[in-house]
């Protein structure tokens, strides 16, 4: 098989899925397991599993978690950000009020009923000062995903994998999930890049079933399909033995046991009518505004439990260049309930504490607007210089505000530091050291940072 229809077929089907974990059948890190074996952490770990929730388009910094009072004040003012001789812009305070939530007083807008919720709040750390490179959403996902803007590096999730491999080998190490709509730049989102294809995120499609192929055709029972492989494999080891310069075909064969495995193990974890009525009403499951994140928050919950160690799920519409209100107002009411539910449950179970959550986007917006179809709107354009995010879990400092953007909102101002270093602040958590994590690609070792970074230790608790 050529690498490039090798990779055109990475996620199409339970066959697929099962040759990215075991393709590489001779770099095994424990004997009898595949290159996604656990791993000891390089340093102390304070996580073990992360769930990232990815807010695709850029949501308004002002609008959401950094509320910013003179901004509201100059709502509709001439733009003091405009360059001389430039077209024409106002002001555009934020269409909400914000409120201090919480014994902590974290501060987020009234927008956010159930993430206010002290439960939920007092757990919060809301990071101010990172800072991106670029106002263009492909390159500005891929950055914020894999460290390089070009789309072509690893991604977050497959590094983590990389490190520390995997705790349950019957399912994928590094799970991705998506809205209808791919997100700007595709699936080079979750790409294993120059890694191994082992590590590369595999996508649960939205509708139908998560995995093509999941369910053994209706003629057959397991019974059969088991001696289906072993005659198989019968086939297959002579083939070996009379070619064994084809080191591919012994991890094609063990695909096959793996993809039998996980039709086993698999339906289980997607089987969310299992989950008590309770459970699913707070991930907002019986609501039409939050079944669908809801859906994904329940079963990045689930895939955790079960040892898949980084989640990440997408969620698309946050890029309001016009209609800042009722864009806002909805894609905060589609994600409220049900990240207000995942934390809870994590704590619940005691999973918060080793679990990472991360809320964040590409970047942030501006204080003044932008023209969209020869007018000028009540939205804001793209910003780098300034963004909003938020974490929780994983000994990071709790009902707390680290850093903070000017009084309108349009740049960083404190404890600034670019997306490398919280790249490097999330594998010290995992455990890996990123001078460390390095892999020998293009005649020189490669690490996520691209060139290091330093930890922001304002985050750590």
């Amino acid at each position: 098989m050529s690498r490039r229809n090798f990779l055109c077929g990475l996620g199409a089907s339970l066959g697929s899925v099962a040759m990215t974990d075991l393709f590489a059948a001779d770099a095994v890190s424990i004997p009898g397991l595949g290159p996604l074996a656990p791993k000891d952490p390089m340093l102390p770990a304070k996580a073990k599993r992360v769930i990232m929730l990815f807010m695709e388009g850029g949501p308004g910094h002002m609008d959401t978690f950094d509320p910013k009072p003179e901004l509201q004040r100059l709502h509709k003012a001439e733009s003091t950000l405009t360059k001389e001789g430039a077209p024409f812009k106002f002001f555009v305070g934020s269409p909400f009020q914000s409120r201090k939530v919480g014994q902590s007083g974290i501060e987020m807008s009234d927008q956010w009923h159930y993430m206010a919720d002290p439960e939920v709040a007092d757990e919060l750390c809301n990071y101010r000062g990172c800072q991106a490179e670029s106002v263009n959403h492909p390159e500005a996902l891929f950055h914020m995903n894999t460290g390089s803007r070009l789309g072509s590096d690893p991604a977050l999730g497959a590094w983590a994998t990389y490190g520390l491999g995997s705790v349950n080998q019957n399912l994928p190490g590094y799970v991705v999930m998506t809205e209808l709509a791919m997100p700007q730049g595709g699936g080079g989102n979750w790409s294993n890049g120059f890694l191994p294809a082992h590590y590369q995120g595999t996508r649960l499609r939205p509708e139908g079933s998560p995995i093509l192929d999941l369910k053994s055709q209706s003629n057959k029972v397991r019974g059969h399909q088991r001696r289906t492989i072993d005659e198989l494999a019968f086939l297959n080891e002579m083939h070996a033995d009379k070619h064994p310069e084809h080191a591919a075909l012994d991890a094609r064969m063990e695909s096959y046991e793996l993809a039998y495995r996980m039709q086993m193990e698999v339906p289980e974890v997607m089987d969310l009518k299992s989950e008590p009525d309770h459970i699913r009403e707070m991930y907002g499951m019986d609501e039409k505004d939050t079944e669908v994140f809801g859906r994904q928050c329940l079963m990045a919950r689930r895939l955790v439990e079960q040892g898949v160690r980084f989640v990440q799920i997408f969620s698309g519409g946050w890029d309001s260049h016009d209609y800042l209100e009722e864009g806002h107002s909805s894609r905060i009411r589609s994600v409220d309930k049900p990240m207000a539910a995942l934390i809870k449950d994590l704590k619940q179970r005691g999973m918060l504490e080793d679990t990472l959550v991360i809320w964040t986007g590409e970047f942030g917006r501006t204080a003044d607007n932008n023209k969209r179809g020869g007018v000028y709107s009540l939205g804001r354009d793209h910003n780098a210089k300034a963004m909003t995010m938020l974490l929780a879990g994983a000994s990071v400092k709790k009902g707390t505000i680290v850093g903070a953007t000017d009084e309108l909102g349009t740049e960083a101002v404190d404890v600034v530091h670019p997306i490398r270093d919280l790249h490097v602040t999330l594998l010290h958590l995992l455990g890996l050291d990123d001078n460390k994590l390095t892999y020998f690609h293009g005649g020189r070792y490669k690490q996520l940072s691209q060139f290091g970074g330093q930890v922001i230790t304002e985050l750590l608790a």
